[in-house]
């Protein structure tokens, strides 16, 4: 029988999908639950197991698509039941749902069985003519047949790809039938010296798309970019933050020493040599600790309500540049972690947002966040608040500059620190108490055990 699929409710209210890319095309033979496509929301890119084990009939829609929420997405041919027969007790218990709302309880792995991708005799050859131009050294000896299957690759793995002007069936061929990584990328780039000499050309941050004027064709003047995604999602949230949410912003530039100090210290201790603590763990803790005598930096204004909605734990919200755009993943009960979690949870979110896996559930709920700007070299910026929040902090880059130091000049590491709040439920002087917090720990990290 034939047996649709619909695009599911990927929660958090999203309404809409945009198919990244299909991993499957009519005639392939799938599994239970294996991989169907990769879907952005206005959040993340979301991975669509199968809710059936047969064989795929039609894709409803192309890649680059956007498809409303329970429309159809894809259609199967199920063996074993005709049209209009009776579900079987075995056919409903597989239909159990996984993804919201969809997909099947048994658990497979591999990827979905693929029949190879025959095209026409010059489409052979053309592939085969790639494999003969790389460097002999570029890839083992692999069959047509293997050559022209679709890599599997993430958009941003795509994206970083295209920037070095490498092709990705050559990647494919060299790591075998896999997903192809970042790592594998420049790992061919750097064997076979693809990108070398080439002029950097910087991507934009929501659609990866070059910004140089060599990117363009003769007689082009401008580039229209669809409004969509991540994009889209953070262009409304951050009017309506900015439109709703009185921000004031302060700064603070702190003398962090004793607190790099302290980080060269722990990078020398054999204990701790599995974990690289870096400034942005310590200062995460130390938010977590000042939060707890500033309440309202951690709270949420609830206007349909009327009411004020203090947090007694602490969501902690780090914001990351990832070549889809800003996204504002948390980490969960943040003030329970120690400083070697905290650092592992930070090393974990950065590496999954760089993926493009982070869920959509992975991206609401924060009370709190932090945004790095000083990995750009910047010193301090006003940041605005997330949608829901009443604090983000912006930590400027740390640099070593003349200061007064017990009563000289001497040469030390500072950084500025910019508060933005939300003057509804702040005052200036609890934003200014909550600075001074955190900056009298970043100064001495001793004076972390006077606070609870």
């Amino acid at each position: 029988m034939i047996a649709e699929f619909r695009l599911p409710d990927l929660g958090e209210g999203l309404t809409e999908a945009e198919v990244v890319q299909w991993l499957v095309a009519p005639g392939d033979t799938v599994t239970l639950n294996q991989t169907l496509a990769e879907v952005e929301t206005a959040k993340a890119v979301v991975e669509l197991p199968s809710p059936y084990a047969g064989t795929v009939s039609t894709l409803h829609a192309d890649a680059g698509a956007t498809v409303a929420v329970g429309a159809p997405l894809i259609a199967f041919d199920v063996a074993g039941e005709e049209e209009g027969d009776a579900p079987s007790p075995d056919t409903e218990e597989k239909a159990q749902p996984n993804l919201v709302g969809y997909g099947a309880a048994p658990t497979a792995t591999g990827r979905p069985a693929r029949r190879a991708r025959r095209t026409s005799t010059a489409g052979a050859a053309a592939d085969t003519a790639v494999l003969e131009a790389a460097p002999h050294d570029a890839a083992p000896s692999v069959s047509v047949e293997r050559v022209i299957e679709r890599p599997r690759s993430t958009p941003p793995v795509r994206a970083h790809a295209k920037r070095l002007g490498i092709d990705l069936v050559l990647v494919a061929a060299a790591v075998g039938d896999r997903l192809i990584t970042r790592n594998d990328v420049d790992a061919y780039a750097e064997r076979t010296g693809s990108g070398q000499g080439d002029v950097s050309v910087p991507v934009s941050a929501d659609l990866g798309v070059p910004t140089t004027a060599a990117a363009l064709t003769p007689g082009e003047r401008e580039t229209r970019i669809p409004i969509r995604g991540v994009r889209k999602h953070t262009a409304a949230a951050m009017v309506a933050s900015a439109f709703t949410a009185p921000h004031v912003t302060v700064f603070h530039t702190v003398d962090v020493t004793e607190t790099m100090d302290l980080l060269a210290g722990l990078r020398e201790d054999r204990s701790l040599s599995a974990h690289r603590i870096g400034p942005l763990a310590v200062i995460a803790k130390v938010v977590c600790l000042a939060l707890g005598r500033t309440p309202g930096l951690n709270a949420r204004w609830d206007e349909a309500a009327g009411e004020i909605v203090q947090f007694h734990y602490v969501d902690l919200g780090i914001a990351a540049a990832t070549e889809r755009g800003l996204i504002v993943p948390n980490i969960r009960d943040a003030e329970r972690l120690s400083l070697v979690e905290l650092s592992e949870a930070l090393k974990a979110l950065a590496e999954t947002a760089r993926a493009g896996k982070t869920s959509p559930a992975e991206l609401v709920g924060g009370t709190f966040s932090i945004s790095n700007i000083g990995v750009f070299g910047i010193d301090a910026g006003t940041p605005i608040l997330p949608p829901g929040q009443s604090g983000i902090l912006a930590v400027g880059a740390v640099r070593r500059q003349p200061w007064e130091y017990r009563g000289e000049i001497a040469l030390r590491q500072v950084m500025t620190l910019s508060l933005s709040f939300d003057h509804r439920l702040v005052d200036g002087g609890e934003g200014a108490r909550f600075l001074k917090d955190v900056a009298d720990v970043l100064e001495q990290p001793g004076r972390a055990m006077l606070l609870r």
